[in-house]
């Protein structure tokens, strides 16, 4: 049976099939014949911070245009999407935003999606990411609801650097008192994001390492990317992963780690004196493009590919007029098979500097 594309905008194309819905689990897979396995859902696009390489307040002002709640999916029509992207082989749901822990009653929807298995009958691994500005008030009740573990970025431990960078005068002690908290109730491990850049935050990254080093959390530097057209990139800035290896080796002997599963983002280091384990995720200079295995769900019912897309596909209009389970199953196996995303093995390159032209979707509407 031939399959046509699906135009990114054009939701009422989806052809509805005869026969099965979705191909059985482990067999749906991407013109790279990557298999889909892990979902982030944004609930909401907006946040308390306004980070300078995420939602730089010169953009993300007080007259920004956000989204209405009537645009935003509801926590039913996520749990939908949810069961039938698990459906088709996800056995990884994150939340993201924005900050998700602003969205009210995250945890009604974090108590539905925890109720979700794969089709062999195991539960999802259900995470999410939080700048930890509300996680210590917040922790016991997302643990209570299912949430199984919880990533928080943090990008500096000084805290005049981090008041600066979260440009929202918030002071870093609250943060790691929420990351205490976490760990103490049992979301863990707890894992700490810092994205850093050159010139402004490189100074914390041995700061980090020895603050984090057996702790029980696991830190992660992240290359600072070319994400969005708002924040400014500038390749100058980004300091290779290699380097911070590097500099924290210096001080605190490391061993490679072998990674978790092919699909991992962040290579594994441990210390030397079997003190703990870091990350470093190099998606500017490593890219990882071949095993991903992400789709990305936004705030407003929006499917991305990859976290440097300009088009998302659009389910909530199919979730809004009446199609069947069936018919948005065909959609989200159309979407991924046609998937041919690889932005980040292919910078620099002609096609996508022109497409980098292009006004792509910011992190903060899709999540990192």
């Amino acid at each position: 049976m031939s399959r046509r594309i699906i135009p990114l905008t054009d939701v009422s194309a989806v052809p509805v099939f005869s026969g099965p819905a979705h191909a059985p689990r482990g067999e749906l897979r991407d013109t790279l014949s990557r298999p889909l396995r892990d979902l982030r859902i944004s609930v909401t696009d907006r946040c308390n911070f306004r980070c300078v390489y995420c939602m730089p307040r010169s953009v993300f002002d007080k007259d920004y245009p956000f989204l209405p709640h009537s645009a935003l999916l509801t926590f039913e029509e996520i749990e939908r999407v949810a069961r039938l992207f698990v459906a088709q082989g996800v056995e990884k749901i994150r939340l993201t935003g924005g900050e998700p822990l602003l969205r009210k009653n995250i945890e009604f929807l974090i108590e539905r999606l925890a109720s979700l298995t794969t089709p062999d009958g195991r539960p999802l691994d259900l995470t999410l990411t939080t700048n930890g500005s509300l996680l210590a008030r917040k922790a016991q009740s997302l643990k209570d609801a299912g949430l199984k573990r919880v990533t928080v970025s943090l990008d500096a431990l000084d805290d005049t650097l981090f008041r600066t960078m979260n440009d929202a005068d918030f002071a870093v002690d609250d943060v790691l008192h929420g990351i205490d908290v976490a760990q103490s109730i049992g979301l863990a491990p707890v894992k700490v994001n810092m994205v850093v850049k050159r010139g402004t935050n490189d100074s914390e990254i041995l700061p980090m390492a020895r603050h984090f080093k057996g702790s029980g959390a696991v830190l992660r530097f992240i290359e600072y990317m070319d994400v969005g057209t708002s924040n400014g990139w500038n390749m100058a800035e980004v300091l290779p992963s290699a380097q911070v290896v590097a500099r924290i080796g210096a001080q605190f002997p490391l061993v490679p780690l072998e990674p978790h599963s092919a699909a991992e983002t962040a290579q594994r280091w441990g210390y030397a004196d079997g003190s703990g384990e870091l990350g470093v995720i190099s998606s500017v200079t490593r890219a990882f493009c071949g095993t991903c295995t992400r789709a990305r769900l936004s705030t407003e019912g929006k499917v991305y590919l990859c976290l440097f897309a300009s088009n998302g596909h659009d389910l909530r209009t199919l979730l809004r007029n009446g199609s069947s389970d069936d018919e948005i199953a065909t959609a989200i196996a159309h979407i991924w098979e046609a998937r041919a995303d690889r932005y980040s093995q292919l910078r620099g390159s002609a096609r996508t500097q022109a497409e980098a032209a292009e006004r792509r979707v910011e992190m903060s509407y899709i999540g990192g």
